[in-house]
């Protein structure tokens, strides 16, 4: 007798028979898929209303609703809006640090940080600013580091009120090497931090790939850097607000602190931790 017929067709599971199940994946943070629509390739960056934004290599920002359609390694799944307790299991902030909701405003300390300019106050808050407002911890550019030690002298810096200064680059031979090294002479020298990246400018700090590039253009001393940069990538520059621009679709791109080089994040920590220390 063929045993084709002996089976039970109305047996428990004989609608799945055959069928390939497509397991569904949680649109967690970082997680990178492939839309198979479109090929477009990128790590999660948030969810909103059964809309996932995914975002490349490259810095490009795409929309696809949650669902089917997507890959992992090759491999179809179906995006699904992440649980709570996945959610807040993967809350951190911008810096790498565990985000704490709902923290209540802290009177901000009497140290402070100083950096030279508004770029660098902008970079410091965009990774760090949720940290720095749970230490209460106020950040104030000075204008280039030139009055670095008529400032010193007006703020009067204690043990109670410690400075931490970040100074763009900080290498061997530089004026800015010069200038730290005098504090360090001078009578606030136990009070006060001086470190620096070797970056000319904040924006070198950013990971070239954020912007498309394998590394940032090489400018002549004789041509102003940020000038040099812009008429390199080809952006505007005749005018300040040209400079203003460029560095907002710099800041754009970073999200978080993977988005920097390691010279600078390791130079801000150290500094939150020289002014928080009790």
């Amino acid at each position: 007798m063929d045993e084709r017929y002996s089976a039970d067709v109305l047996s428990p599971g004989w609608r799945d028979e055959g069928r390939i199940i497509i397991p569904t994946q949680e649109a967690v943070r970082d997680l990178v898929v492939e839309e198979t629509g479109t090929g477009f390739c990128g790590a999660v960056i948030r969810v909103e209303r059964k809309i996932v934004t995914l975002e490349d290599r490259h810095g490009k920002l795409r929309l696809f609703p949650l669902g089917s359609g997507f890959l992992i390694d090759g491999r179809p799944v179906t995006l699904v809006a992440p649980t709570m307790a996945a959610a807040l299991g993967r809350v951190r902030t911008a810096s790498g640090s565990t985000a704490v909701p709902d923290a209540p405003a802290r009177v901000a300390r009497a140290s402070r940080i100083f950096v030279e300019g508004r770029h660098d106050a902008e970079m410091v808050e965009k990774v760090w600013g949720a940290d720095l407002r749970i230490e209460g911890v106020v950040v104030e550019y000075i204008e280039g580091v030139d009055n670095l030690d008529e400032i010193l002298r007006e703020f009067r810096p204690t043990s109670a009120r410690r400075v931490g200064v970040l100074v763009d680059h900080l290498v061997p031979g530089s004026k800015e090497s010069r200038i730290a090294e005098a504090v360090a002479r001078g009578p606030f020298a136990a009070n006060v931090l001086v470190v620096g990246h070797p970056f000319v400018d904040v924006w070198q700090s950013v990971k070239p790939a954020r912007i498309g590039l394998q590394a940032w253009p090489d400018v002549p001393r004789s041509i102003e850097w940020k000038h040099g940069i812009c008429d390199a990538l080809g952006w505007p520059h005749e005018e300040q607000a040209d400079i203003a621009r460029a560095w907002q679709r710099i800041l754009g791109r970073v999200r978080t602190f993977a988005d920097l080089e390691p010279q600078l994040l390791g130079r801000v920590e150290h500094l939150i931790d020289f002014v928080t220390a009790e």
